[in-house]
């Protein structure tokens, strides 16, 4: 019997399918387990993370709104400065123009005094040469004076004499 019994062992016995479907399943609910432990929470965190992007993207659409609403007014009133810039700048055209004639004229008048400066200037020697003769007049008539001074000094003391014996 031993040697039946040994034989009995060695013979392969029939393969149950059952266990090996039940470890397949064991398996497969421990990955199912395990799959469910990261897939929840990151469908949550995808969740929680749509719904502030969305919030996001709500806010930046309303900023946006607003400062295109901004510019608008903006624009406006650049556009009515601009207007004004413009009117401006027409009429310092016409003052550019109008002083451009204006010195024109005034080079015109100044090439024509020219050669009354050459006169103003041999005017002006002329009165240099007048005030220096004025001054020797003056040099003259305050000699003239001391001699004057001195002749009636000199003269004055006999005269007074003479003056005595007249009668008148």
């Amino acid at each position: 019997m031993n040697d039946k019994s040994q034989t009995e062992e060695k013979e392969p016995q029939p393969l149950s399918h059952e266990n090996e479907y039940a470890r397949l399943s064991e398996v497969f609910e421990s990955s199912a387990r395990r799959w469910e432990l990261i897939i929840y929470p990151s469908l949550f965190a995808f969740i929680v993370l749509a719904l502030y992007g969305f919030y996001l993207i709500y806010n930046l659409q309303r900023d946006v709104h607003y400062l295109a609403i901004s510019v608008d007014t903006n624009m406006t009133t650049l556009a009515g400065n601009m207007q004004a810039v413009s009117k401006n700048m027409g009429q310092l055209t016409t003052n550019v123009r109008a002083m451009t004639v204006s010195l024109d004229s005034i080079d015109r008048k100044v090439a024509t005094l020219e050669p009354m400066l050459a006169n103003i200037h041999s005017m002006d020697q002329s009165m240099r040469s007048m005030t220096r003769n004025t001054q020797a007049l003056n040099v003259a008539a305050q000699g003239m004076n001391v001699n004057m001074y001195r002749m009636n000094r000199d003269i004055g003391r006999p005269m007074r004499m003479f003056s005595a014996f007249m009668p008148w």
